[in-house]
């Protein structure tokens, strides 16, 4: 009778070998491990808990996220560093639109796809953060069925509609060194505009394919998410039917939504280049290079970290280090990302004292 009431009791079930494991609801997401070998000593329960077992393994109704640390002593630091970071990384892209969207001289091409890039990192860093913040507070680390599917979606959409973007702003880049002379008539509103609905219906489509890869997955064998947020990636792996067609399918989504925008960068890099090396001072070719230093600088941080997560998670299973890279691309990225465009851009300082001088 007590092992009946502990299985009434559960609210998420999983089978990891030859162990229970049951999570409560409790605050601390406590769980329960019961061998199985123990509980075959009375037969009728046994029947009974495998039987209920069996019933309830397609029905997962939460996951739970593993953090960054179990470490108690550790739990005051991550939730002030996480909410520094979050702070400085929201309120820092809002300044930046703000100061954009308020300055007429900023009213151009570059900085149209920097807001939007900055309205992006906005929701990409919202997307996780907030979550961890509360899981650290609450000291809980269980995310719903919904609720996981829902940031992975996300996810997904604003670090897809990232990359997009950057792809934008190297193709302008490229029309400004390029063809200068052709450049406010190549890169003229409606063309900023178009491409702009681009990147999000081609980001909306990635999330939506991975997540009709997820719903098609019938159970899962274990409910542990080796990660501070749902990575569709470790979703497949907890999969206990075969995820192999299913693995294809997201990887190619994931390269060619990868492929394409480094493609595009690449390529307009390679003519930037090509441009500068024919100028004929080296003063000339640093003052033509450093218009995309920022962009660069932002590239390499985004593509380095989301590149290296991607392939270690296809390739080996998932450690601390994944965590660590993912805490890069997903918090530190955006987070930088008005640093590099503000320190390294006279536009966008001389446009921030403007906005003090009239504030003031």
């Amino acid at each position: 009778m007590i092992m009946k009431q502990i299985i009434r009791r559960r609210m998420t079930l999983a089978i990891n070998r030859n162990i229970v494991y049951f999570y409560w609801g409790l605050p601390k997401c406590q769980a329960l491990r019961i061998d199985l070998s123990i509980v075959h000593r009375n037969k009728e329960e046994t029947i009974w808990c495998q039987s209920y077992i069996e019933q309830n393994l397609t029905s997962v109704s939460e996951f739970f996220l593993m953090g960054l640390s179990d470490n108690p002593g550790l739990q005051p630091l991550l939730f002030g560093i996480f909410l520094s970071m979050y702070l400085v990384g929201a309120l820092g892209n809002l300044l930046i639109i703000l100061v954009v969207s308020s300055d007429s001289h900023l009213h151009t091409p570059m900085y149209f796809f920097l807001s939007n890039l900055s309205l992006a990192d906005i929701g990409f860093i919202s997307t996780t953060v907030p979550k961890t913040i509360v899981d650290i507070q609450t000291q809980s680390r269980v995310i719903s069925y919904v609720g996981c599917l829902t940031q992975m979606s996300f996810l997904i959409l604003f670090g897809c509609m990232d990359g997009m973007l950057l792809t934008a702003m190297a193709y302008d880049r490229f029309v400004a060194i390029c063809h200068p002379l052709h450049y406010s008539v190549i890169m003229n509103p409606r063309l900023c505009g178009f491409l702009v609905l681009v990147s999000f219906f081609v980001s909306l489509l990635d999330s939506q394919l991975h997540n009709l890869i997820v719903f098609q997955l019938t159970c899962f064998k274990d409910v542990e998410i080796s990660n501070f947020f749902c990575d569709p990636s470790q979703l497949l792996n907890l999969a206990c039917s075969d995820t192999f067609s299913n693995n294809i399918v997201m990887y190619f989504v994931g390269a060619i939504s990868g492929f394409l925008p480094i493609s595009g960068i690449f390529f307009s890099y390679y003519k930037i280049v090509s441009s500068i090396l024919r100028v004929p001072s080296t003063g000339g070719k640093y003052k033509v290079f450093s218009t995309c230093g920022s962009h660069l600088s932002v590239v390499c941080l985004f593509y380095g970290t989301a590149i290296g997560v991607y392939l270690g998670s296809a390739l080996l299973p998932s450690s601390r280090k994944d965590m660590v890279a993912s805490v890069v691309y997903t918090v530190v990225t955006p987070m930088l990302n008005p640093f590099i465009y503000s320190l390294r851009n006279r536009d966008i300082k001389s446009a921030l004292w403007r906005s003090l001088r009239r504030t003031s």
